[in-house]
């Protein structure tokens, strides 16, 4: 992006020494905000969030060294947008994994002070030429990011279509953890999932979850708050779920990780991807004209 465009940007939406817009990594522009409470690096690119600081805390989001920061290519860690699918599209393996909202730019609506200590950026990203080759839909998605002593993800899906619109949605937040090995997944208990790494066989959720191989377990009507214990960093990662049925836990362990090439080999030791959504049997169905959404606030406790 010119520095023409991002002047103008700024011109329009910064507040001083709150909040700006810079170039970031591969000359992408970012917001950088810092409040009394916490700081965060919001990329306009798939309106990713790869920074979440709290004041006295360290950084909760993991994001790999090896990341790709270009057109066409998703940033690996931070908090991926997934719509309108989860995973491989089912009738296009050649369609982007995840969806192709977070590997497009998208617009700023407002970054407002909405109090001393928090700050809402809103983005939005609608439908075009482009992603009516993947997606023959018309929709609007609104993301209104709002940083704080919690960071609170709120997603807004408009159907502006003449039919209803099934989709799936996540937002693939990748948590920075001490050891992924003695990281403890709570809140899960008694919920069936399917086991992606077993033909996405339903299996039965009992106690917390500890990770010894490669996980990717879609966990069905979890509704419930989740935590992430961890021993090592000391703290616990809470994610509250609102217009959430699905959770999903990931991690590709050694296996998976080698196979990745935005993904330093030992990376995966120190990540844990556990996140909120609407996939498989709990995608979203939303009539012309009615909205769907979804919220995920995400905070820390010692």
């Amino acid at each position: 992006m010119e520095h023409a465009v991002i002047d103008a940007l700024n011109e329009r939406f910064s507040i001083p020494g709150i909040a700006q817009i810079i170039r970031g990594n591969g000359d992408l522009p970012k917001i950088l905000v810092e409040t009394k409470s916490a700081s965060a690096e919001i990329y306009l690119y798939g309106a990713q969030v790869t920074s979440w600081i709290p004041t006295g805390r360290d950084e909760v989001l993991f994001l790999s060294k090896k990341s790709y920061w270009e057109a066409g290519r998703a940033i690996r860690g931070g908090i991926p947008v997934c719509f309108p699918w989860f995973r491989a599209k089912t009738d296009d393996p050649h369609a982007p994994s995840h969806g192709f909202v977070r590997i497009r730019e998208w617009r700023v609506q407002s970054i407002a002070q909405v109090s001393e200590d928090s700050v809402c950026a809103c983005l939005s990203t609608e439908s075009d030429e482009a992603s009516r080759r993947w997606w023959p839909y018309e929709f609007r998605l609104e993301y209104r990011i709002t940083v704080g002593a919690s960071l609170q993800l709120r997603l807004k899906m408009e159907n502006l279509g003449q039919s209803t619109l099934r989709f799936e949605e996540a937002l693939h937040t990748y948590f920075k953890v001490g050891d992924v090995k003695q990281a403890k997944v709570r809140g899960l208990d008694g919920v069936a999932y399917l086991d992606n790494r077993d033909g996405n066989r339903e299996k039965m959720q009992s106690g917390d979850l500890t990770l010894s191989g490669q996980t990717d377990n879609a966990y069905k009507n979890a509704q419930y708050n989740i935590q992430i214990v961890d021993p090592v960093l000391s703290r616990t990662m809470i994610t509250e779920k609102q217009g959430s049925a699905s959770s999903i836990v990931w991690n590709p362990w050694s296996e998976g990780a080698s196979s990745l090439a935005d993904m330093d080999n030992e990376e995966w030791r120190e990540m844990l991807c556990v996140e909120g959504g609407n996939i498989l049997s709990s995608a979203v169905e939303v009539a012309p004209h009615k909205n769907h959404t979804m919220t995920i606030t995400l905070s820390v406790d010692e």
